[in-house]
């Protein structure tokens, strides 16, 4: 009889368990060890974590093993930016095209039920509270403690896959510890800290549930992000340290309601409440991790243990879930020879794991600086006018990261080109007058 191929998974999280349902398609056995309790068992409120938004690499990947359906049910399409200007003046920036949205789903929501499709879809047994203890990546061993317990529990399987996020254990324990293994993480200098707006008393949404909310600052920014219940889940994005404009300067509630009343009044006039709520959610920090190869031995990085990024491209797990995309067809490619497909996964995905960390650091100066800059929204409806134009000529680069399949690091490439020719365009004498004219889209065109 012929023996079962065996899998390991670290970590049940979207990635970890998306990669299951791959691995079973493979015919892979398939157990994943996750450090935490069963989330499913624990009550998941909204504004537990900053909410996810799918897009097109996300659904690709979810719709080729067929579980795409079931998180549609659950998700809540954003056509576009509604940006809000400290007066209470609200301005729209749609995403892409007619029709295109990104989609909303709660991190807690969407997990439990990549759970329920890593065990119904991927036959994958899921042991929770097992903390990764050290690695042997060229044999494929994991050693595991139990929560509670002391004996170390070891396992073994043809091919592991780290899926443990951005601090990774066996990055840590196995990967880190290899000669010639690239590791960086590196802080950003901005926090966050969440706030959940709630339903009002009839269970109706205080904002337009069909947008992306963005309170654009200058250095800092609030986003709110729809849930299904009628709340949403806010975040605000600021620096830890620095003037009155940093986490370190709001400590007590009254402090908290004088910086939201004077910076966001038309947040504070629906939420009143916003100082009593401040310490609901803890502050945490945000942080790129970069590493180098993707593999060593019997194991692979996948999603945030990988690439782990900041969230203002909404492509974190959206990177990860390509992830599984890409691993899937090299496999298919080289028929399982596991050495071969990890390292040509290494070498092929790993400038787009780098170019996904640029364009999050880029789309928060967009967010958070640029939204409001009339002379920036502009150029979007330059861009947008001479794209619907020439579609096969321009693709601008927000709809080539989040509406297409083109690689993050083609996209970043594309997208500096694009920006040279738009400072040229902008430069223009009246540009203002004379966008909308045929005489612009032409001088667009002989850039090219």
């Amino acid at each position: 009889m012929e023996k079962k191929k065996r899998a390991i998974i670290v970590g049940a999280g979207l990635v970890g368990s998306l990669w299951a349902v791959y691995l079973s398609k493979a015919g892979y056995a398939v157990t994943i060890y996750e450090r935490r309790s069963d989330i499913r068992k624990a009550e998941i409120s909204a504004g537990k974590s900053i909410n996810l938004s799918l897009s097109a690499r996300g659904w690709k990947a979810l719709d080729a093993v067929g579980v795409g359906d079931a998180v549609r049910e659950i998700s809540i399409p954003m056509y576009g930016r509604t940006m809000h200007s400290l007066d209470g003046e609200l301005s729209n920036q749609p995403y892409g095209k007619e029709g295109q949205a990104i989609y909303s789903v709660s991190r807690g929501g969407v997990n439990a039920l990549m759970m329920d499709v890593a065990e119904t879809h991927g036959n994958a047994e899921i042991l929770y509270n097992h903390l990764c203890e050290d690695v042997d990546l060229e044999a494929g061993k994991v050693w595991f403690k139990k929560q509670g317990e002391e004996e170390l529990i070891e396992d073994q399987a043809d091919v592991i896959f780290a899926c443990d996020g951005a601090f990774s254990a066996v990055r840590y324990h196995g990967m880190q510890k290899v000669d010639r293994f690239n590791f960086s993480q590196d802080y950003i200098d901005d926090g966050y800290r969440e706030l959940l707006l709630p339903a009002n008393d009839d269970g109706s949404y205080k904002l337009d549930k069909n947008a992306l909310h963005i309170w654009p600052r200058g250095r800092f920014m609030l986003i709110a992000l729809a849930n299904e219940d009628g709340s949403f889940t806010c975040t605000l994005f600021m620096p830890f340290d620095g003037d009155e404009n940093s986490f370190n300067q709001l400590k007590t509630p009254q402090q908290v309601d004088a910086f939201f009343q004077k910076t966001f009044p038309d947040f504070y006039e629906m939420m009143p409440e916003v100082g009593e709520s401040w310490g609901d959610h803890p502050l945490s920090s945000l942080a790129l991790m970069r590493s180098y190869p993707w593999h060593h031995g019997k194991a692979a990085l996948m999603g945030d243990a990988a690439h782990a990024t900041v969230p203002f491209y909404g492509q974190g797990m959206n990177g990860g879930f390509e992830d599984c995309t890409v691993m899937w067809e090299i496999m298919q490619k080289h028929n399982e020879n596991w050495k071969a497909t990890f390292e040509e996964y290494s070498r092929v995905r790993k400038p787009d794991g780098d170019a996904l960390q640029d364009l999050s650091m880029y789309n928060y100066h967009v967010m958070r600086d640029y939204v409001a800059d009339p002379s920036f929204l502009l150029r979007k409806k330059i861009e947008s006018k001479f794209s619907n134009l020439y579609p096969n000529k321009w693709l601008p680069l927000y709809s080539q990261v989040t509406f297409s399949e083109i690689r993050y690091s083609d996209a970043i490439a594309n997208g500096k080109r694009q920006s040279k020719i738009m400072d040229e365009v902008m430069a223009l004498d009246k540009i203002e007058d004379r966008w909308d004219s045929d005489e612009i889209m032409n001088e667009i065109l002989e850039r090219i």
